[in-house]
């Protein structure tokens, strides 16, 4: 330890007053951020070996014994900075000193065994926005779990409530607002004889509104960001004491490959693998840089290893994601650090160079394929600009990806893209489309659109709207646009369209989407689809759902069937099983059909 201090009690000092802005283990981070003199400090995380070693050593005590630990824990903290102070000072590591992750992990003396020790203390999470924030779910519990909690569904059985967040609109932020009012009226009703009850936020509104979540009728405990999920109980811990708790630093290595996320469906036919974090691309209108930090990539290996462990426990579909997927470069690998970087789609272009070295996501998506030839793989969400050739030939070539590729157009108008720093002109754009559909016959699409974004004039909205039917996509997305701070467009732009205008042309696009999916959905009436069952119709116990390759709905009776893979036994179709239906009718958002033959993924590929 430096800065003219040393010993146990000095580096008790030290670290009890860094609480709240410690980065994650074996990193260092300069000592002037946090009290302003020279030196630095290490932030080591209690383990669970030696949490349990030392909750083995601990006599069972009552609570009069507990609270008054916990009073004096609380007066230690209260003798050092506030938590202002380290939400304005706290900045990323400037660097990290691998070899400092040999040394053998400790207890903070802060933090005692009976402090982190609540055996049985149940979780209840909630989920809010996209399938990312679905997967962060799935790591913090993974974290949780690891450290004695439970999980319950069951709200007033929780004793700590978590809300993995949305910040992409101000709409999304609004409902979670909403919901920890409600939350918090809960809190007040908990009995004397409970231990209170804990709030946090989590995911991407905890990183961009940090001090107003905490201290806006203080209605949480502990926030953390979507880099601190291993810090969870930590934070949870300092929260038990009465105090508030968060961390909200960015990193730019941490993609949480060494943790298995524990699905929240076991029972699902399908999950989500998270292959990396962050986004590069700062498209003026959006907030992602800014909450979930710069593009990583997790290592190849830890994927596969991902993917099969999900093949054993018999999921049949995984969908790769990442904010930026098809941007995927894995540099973990020495051998490939070398390596060219794949040539941009034709008339697309980005803000940054090209980034030399990697495994690339050609290389991932032929590996993912081959781990179980009866597991479908989907990926989202791709940026138009990262389709090299390889790509296209592997998703034709390959029977278990998926023929349908998600392509974010945002608007139709070439003045709107070159505003929204998309890197493509409405040609370059078009011209990608015929490209994925010469590569990819019979290739289902889908998109995301922007309704009045800064500057958005009638004829931009036309020219949006003949884009939809110039495409006829299967599937689409739509928004109107929702100023966020931060964000290119907050500091250049101006956010002129009346919100009246914003709604009618949404609904102008979403009324001519619905034309044109209609048609392309029809196309498919009287062909054979291959559809993975999810399970029963929400609609009716009669009828199963599930979905086709194309990612788009299909609704069928629930009615005895030939089993095309065992000798054309009589069977009842189940969550899983890959069957053929032949299409009846369409409509924007669903197909109907006929139940044929339950078959395999390679059996219906070879009768194409």
């Amino acid at each position: 330890m430096h800065g003219g201090q040393d010993g146990p009690a000095a580096r008790l000092d030290l670290t009890y007053r860094c609480l709240v802005s410690c980065p994650s283990a074996a990193m260092l981070l300069p000592f002037k951020h946090v009290s302003g003199a020279a030196g630095t400090f290490l932030w080591r995380r209690l383990s669970w070996a030696a949490c349990s070693e030392l909750r083995a050593r601990m006599p069972t005590r009552g609570w009069g014994e507990r609270n008054r630990r916990l009073e004096d824990f609380s007066a230690r903290l209260a003798a050092g900075p506030t938590l202002q102070h380290f939400l304005r000072n706290a900045s990323p590591p400037q660097e990290t000193h691998p070899q400092l992750a040999e040394e053998p992990e400790e207890p903070e003396p802060y933090l005692t065994s009976s402090i982190l020790e609540e055996a049985g203390w149940k979780v209840y999470l909630e989920t809010y926005g996209c399938q990312m924030n679905v997967n962060d779910t799935e790591i913090a519990w993974a974290v949780l779990q690891r450290s004695g909690y439970l999980r319950t569904h069951r709200l007033e059985e929780a004793d700590v409530i978590l809300l993995v967040t949305c910040s992409v609109r101000e709409k999304a932020e609004q409902v979670i607002w909403n919901r920890l009012r409600h939350l918090t009226a809960l809190k007040s009703k908990r009995l004397r004889s409970q231990a209170p009850l804990r709030i946090g936020i989590l995911g991407c509104m905890a990183e961009r509104l940090k001090e107003e979540i905490l201290h806006k009728e203080k209605l949480v405990d502990i926030v953390a960001g979507p880099d601190a999920y291993r810090d969870l109980p930590r934070l949870l811990a300092v929260a038990k004491t009465g105090q508030q708790a968060a961390n909200v630093l960015l990193s730019l290595d941490e993609t949480y490959a060494d943790i298995l996320p524990v699905q929240t469906s076991p029972d699902a036919t399908s999950a989500f693998v998270s292959i990396m974090r962050g986004c590069d691309n700062m498209c003026s209108y959006c907030i992602v840089p800014f909450t979930r930090g710069r593009e990583r990539s997790r290592p190849l290996a830890s994927i596969l290893r991902e993917v099969k462990v999900l093949s054993d426990q018999g999921v049949k579909e995984v969908t790769l994601l990442g904010q930026n997927v098809n941007s995927f470069r894995d540099t973990s690998e020495v051998q490939f650090r070398s390596a060219a970087a794949p040539g941009l789609s034709r008339g697309f272009s980005t803000i940054y160079k090209a980034k030399e070295g990697g495994l690339r996501f050609a290389h991932l998506l032929d590996q993912a394929s081959r781990v179980d030839p009866e597991m479908r793989i989907r990926f989202t969400s791709p940026h138009p600009k990262d389709f090299p050739d390889e790509v296209l030939q592997l998703i034709q070539e390959r029977h278990n990806i998926c023929k349908q590729l998600h392509l974010p157009a945002q608007s139709g108008s070439s003045r709107i893209l070159e505003a929204m720093r998309r890197g493509y002109t409405r040609e370059a754009y078009l011209e990608l489309i015929q490209h994925v559909r010469d590569s990819i016959p019979g290739v289902s699409l889908s998109s995301d659109f922007i309704a009045g974004f800064c500057g958005e004039t009638e004829d931009d909205h036309q020219q949006t709207m003949s884009l939809l039917r110039q495409v006829r996509y299967n599937v689409g997305f739509f928004f109107a646009y929702s100023m966020r701070q931060k964000t290119r467009a907050y500091h250049r732009l101006q956010d002129d369209v009346p919100a009246e205008v914003k709604r009618r042309r949404l609904e102008e696009l979403i009324s001519v989407f619905r034309e044109e999916a209609t048609r392309a959905n029809g196309a498919m009436v009287g062909r054979l689809q291959l559809v993975l069952v999810e399970g029963p119709s929400k609609r009716s116990a009669a009828e199963l759902c599930g979905r086709n390759d194309g990612n788009i709905r299909v609704v069928f009776p629930d009615t005895e069937m030939e089993d095309g893979t065992d000798s054309g036994a009589v069977v009842r179709a189940q969550p899983g099983d890959y069957v053929l239906v032949k299409v009846t009718s369409a409509s924007s958002q669903t197909l109907k059909g006929v139940l044929l033959r339950r078959t395999t993924l390679r059996e219906s590929a070879a009768h194409r």
